[in-house]
């Protein structure tokens, strides 16, 4: 990846799913609340997504 002086790094990088999964795996209380905080917006999200109505045809 190119910097702001040019030079290029490496860097790692992750998608959306590896990146939930990296954080599924933390062994460690800390990362708890944001596991449950995860666990909730994704929760929501389908009941959402389950509850939309079709738009009505013209």
């Amino acid at each position: 990846m190119q910097s702001d002086d040019d030079k290029f790094y490496n860097t790692d990088v992750a998608n959306t799913e590896g990146l939930l999964r990296i954080i599924q795996s933390v062994p460690s209380p800390k990362a708890e609340p944001f596991k449950r905080w995860l666990a909730k917006g994704g929760y929501e999200r389908l009941e959402e997504i389950e509850n939309l109505t079709p738009l009505p045809q013209p």
